[in-house]
């Protein structure tokens, strides 16, 4: 009785312990800026805007730039400023998504899935993380502006995401790849770190909608995409967290952490609710909103 009495304290202290711990670096980063209380009540809804950004980009596998470029443009960001916010926010994000996937996979229950999981990121990780390095070493511009390019990326994706679900139609997953195949994913991951340098999306789309054709397991597909677009984030971070950048941090210091709520909430989202219904969702958001940042540019 002692036993199972002190394993249920642990497990409440422990989140617990994390929460005080965050929650008192955020005070202390929040007290930086001058006017804290009015920074808070102008800045607060942020937080849900970095809650629906992660739940989309970690049930999904897409990154939640998706959400934020659409946002900012609104408010009339700079591209830069679209571009380097959304990157740091991602940060918080997709390692809170990247963290709760690997957690599940490497359960002992899903020890199969866990270790081609283990194989598809080792392949990803350094092709994605060189195609975004290749695109700032050598300054490659992308072929258009960013509203432009990001709207015909995200209809291409959102119809990409709906062909994807009815695919799967009356098929099995299985959960092994070709030789052929992983020269292929490993191909188009490096082609997706170029295209996420430019939009902030870009690697965990193109990562999850080619590994749902080949009939890998859906939250399989999704883990992938969304660990590997957390380290293809984090290794430009010094760019975006430098005193150079141009990343808005008001904004972050609010979206940041509901995008770690969102992160930690979006496996759950996937586990339950039904794949193909969230997928189409998801898809029918972002070719709306493709739609009509094209419409009004």
């Amino acid at each position: 009785m002692n036993l199972n009495k002190n394993k249920k304290i642990t497990l409440i202290s422990r989140p617990l312990f994390i929460f005080i711990v965050l929650a008192t670096l955020w005070s202390t980063w929040l007290l930086q800026f001058p006017h804290p209380l009015e920074l808070f009540g102008d800045y607060l809804h942020y937080l849900f805007l970095g809650i629906t950004g992660a739940i989309f980009a970690n049930s999904t596998g897409a990154g939640g730039g998706v959400i934020f470029i659409p946002v900012f443009n609104s408010l009339n960001f700079t591209n830069e400023q679209s571009i380097s916010t959304s990157f740091v926010i991602q940060c918080f994000g997709m390692t809170a998504g990247a963290l709760t996937w690997w957690l599940h996979f490497t359960h002992q229950k899903q020890a199969q899935q866990g270790r081609l999981l283990v194989k598809l990121i080792f392949i990803c990780i350094p092709l994605s993380v060189a195609g975004i390095w290749t695109t700032h070493i050598f300054e490659i511009q992308a072929p258009g502006s960013l509203e432009h390019s990001f709207s015909l990326f995200s209809i291409a994706l959102g119809l990409g995401i709906i062909y994807s679900c009815f695919a799967l139609k009356n098929s099995d997953a299985n959960h092994t790849l070709s030789r052929y195949e992983v020269l292929q994913l490993g191909f188009i991951t490096y082609l997706g770190g170029i295209i996420t340098a430019w939009l902030s999306v870009g690697v965990g789309e193109i990562i999850v909608i080619y590994l749902l054709l080949k009939k890998v397991t859906p939250s399989l597909a999704i883990a992938v995409g969304v660990i590997v677009t957390a380290f293809t984030v984090w290794s430009v971070s010094p760019i975006y967290l430098s005193e150079q950048s141009d990343a808005y941090f008001k904004v972050i210091l609010f979206a940041g952490p509901g995008a770690i709520m969102g992160g930690i909430l979006a496996k759950k989202l996937a586990l339950y609710l039904p794949v193909k219904g969230l997928k189409i969702f998801f898809a029918g958001w972002i070719i709306l909103s493709g739609v009509t940042m094209l419409v009004v540019t």
